[in-house]
């Protein structure tokens, strides 16, 4: 277990730091701005590039494996839709808002540096996949459930057309087509060109987890709601749990890529689903008040998880 905190250590160390330097400096949530485009649109497309770029394309057409970590994770979002609407008789817009709150974890920022981290290079293409895909489904699924529930005024037509171009011309999964075709060709960029993509991708996870320690100082928490009693649990446990089970029940993959889908699924609650509902006026201090308390609790959860996996593969 002490080879696990000390791998844990720098990565929520720097979360900390973010978080202490927002608490710290008092600094405008503006202020941000710039650090999350270098991120978004600078330092993890270059990561996703570098890492799909170099892999044998046969190891990219594995549909199969991201059809099986979007089935867990949109188990764990049918369940949570069902308690909110059915159970607790919150609003459509507000189950929704909940059901991703307790499904979609923080892959974008934390999963590459922390995966890598923990699995090395062999984590690469699983990682990409999952990051790229999931988001682009999420992204879908937003609006599209919102608009059902009368919060997007926009038009079927129009409303199809937001959403394909943002899926599209999203930075992610644009570097990660990228890659593909680099990939297909097998091209490989000239050393001045490598060697800027490599400076960019090495200050992705480092720059990430900084904006989001930053980012929940800037987001404090002023009350906790009871839906966090099992949002909370929902997204660290159950969604890893179904993960686990759903990849090694109906596939074959190598055992890197399940345990890195386990582990992504294991990741707190994505600061994403704060602008969702911000974007709609819904359940917004809600959901700030889940990304904090996830990300505190991760700290052990995470822990467990990667401890889990280590003994199985022992």
């Amino acid at each position: 277990m002490a080879d696990i905190a000390g791998l844990l250590f720098p990565f929520f160390g720097l979360i900390f730091i973010g978080y202490l330097a927002g608490r710290i400096t008092r600094q405008p949530a503006e202020a941000m701005g710039w650090l999350n485009t270098f991120i978004i649109y600078a330092a993890l497309p270059a990561l996703f590039f570098k890492l799909v770029a170099k892999t044998p394309i046969d190891q990219l057409a594995r549909m199969d494996f991201v059809g099986l970590s979007l089935l867990a994770t949109y188990t764990v979002f049918t369940l949570l839709f069902l308690i909110g609407y059915f159970i607790r008789r919150n609003s459509f817009a507000d189950a929704t808002i909940q059901s991703f709150a307790g499904s979609y974890g923080n892959i974008g920022y934390m999963g590459p540096g922390l995966a890598l981290l923990a699995f090395g290079e062999r984590a690469a293409v699983p990682v990409a996949l999952i990051v790229c895909l999931e988001n682009a489904m999420h992204f879908i699924t937003a609006p599209a459930l919102m608009a059902v529930a009368g919060g997007d005024k926009r038009s079927p037509l129009r409303l199809a057309g937001d959403v394909a171009g943002k899926v599209l011309t999203h930075p992610f999964i644009l570097s990660v087509l990228v890659g593909f075709l680099a990939a297909f060709i097998g091209w490989h960029p000239p050393q001045p060109v490598q060697q800027l993509v490599d400076y960019l991708a090495q200050s992705a996870a480092p720059c990430a987890l900084f904006a989001m320690g930053v980012t929940l100082a800037l987001r404090p928490l002023k009350r906790v709601p009871v839906e966090i009693s099992y949002i909370v649990p929902a997204k660290l446990i159950l969604h890893p749990f179904l993960a686990y089970l759903a990849l090694s029940s109906f596939g074959t993959f190598d055992p890197i890529w399940v345990a890195t889908a386990v582990l992504l699924a294991a990741l707190p609650t994505a600061t994403n689903v704060f602008v969702i509902g911000q974007q709609y006026r819904v359940w917004q201090e809600r959901a700030s008040a889940t990304i904090l308390v996830s990300t505190v609790l991760s700290v052990f959860t995470v822990s467990l998880v990667l401890y889990v996996i280590r003994a199985m593969s022992v």
